[in-house]
């Protein structure tokens, strides 16, 4: 059987590209692409030729059958998206899950993703916390938001710029306008930006200043709540 490998891929800057990813991509049989477009110029800045098909969360579920049986057959397949790590919050899980089914090793090489440079620069917590990727555009949105008012760890979520002011308007709703946040813009690349605040004044800044690029919102877990002694006021416990 071969090996399906997972290779993430540059959120930004090329130079993010690992020596061992790039050995996989040109070794492989097979490259799968969320955009063949986007990867294309990857590739050709690396000098990888090899084949490359077009696989993303549209095709998917029809062509992962098909990718499978290369894989018994005893092909190597390398699956990557158009930045980052496939399966967080781009296609990939559900590939991976059927060839872990069938048997066939899946390895995933370790490298670039947004998420943790966003958290660990944002001078919150990061001992523990929570990924929550994009949040449902509407249906369960609000619900969701409410499910996660009392959640003590960090959290992190993704956001398009043409939503952002309205999701931290959102979440200063659910949370409170003075919960804390950072909001990273363009991780890794040229005009790489870390706007830290509330989510009130943070909100009014890309209110004044529209925002672009691919964000990260991290958010300050719910604080933790005082409980009254049970022991009498004044009276410390033996």
């Amino acid at each position: 059987m071969g090996t399906l490998y997972i290779v993430p891929t540059p959120v930004g800057n090329m130079e993010d590209m690992t020596l061992r990813a790039i050995r996989v991509l040109k070794e492989v049989d097979l490259i799968l692409a969320e955009d063949t477009r986007t990867s294309g110029l990857l590739l050709k800045h690396f000098d990888i030729k090899n084949h490359l098909m077009s696989h993303h969360k549209f095709n998917e579920h029809g062509t992962s059958a098909s990718i499978v049986e290369r894989l018994k057959a005893g092909q190597d397949v390398a699956l990557i998206s158009d930045a980052g790590t496939p399966g967080i919050s781009d296609p990939g899980f559900f590939l991976s899950r059927e060839a872990s089914r069938a048997g066939i090793e899946v390895v995933t090489l370790p490298g670039a993703t947004a998420c943790i440079p966003a958290i660990v620069s944002s001078g919150l917590p990061c001992d523990r916390f929570c990924f929550e990727g994009f949040l449902p555009q509407k249906k369960g949105r609000q619900s969701h938001l409410e499910s996660l008012r009392g959640e003590a760890r960090t959290m992190v979520f993704y956001e398009s710029p043409f939503r952002l002011v309205k999701t931290l308007r959102q979440l200063a709703e659910v949370f409170g306008s003075d919960r804390q946040v950072s909001v990273a813009r363009e991780i890794s690349k040229v005009h790489e930006e870390h706007v830290q605040g509330t989510l009130d004044e943070v909100a009014t800044h890309f209110e004044t200043t529209p925002p672009k690029g691919e964000i990260v919102i991290v958010v300050a877990g719910a604080p933790k709540t005082k409980t009254k002694s049970t022991v009498g006021e004044g009276v410390e416990a033996p």
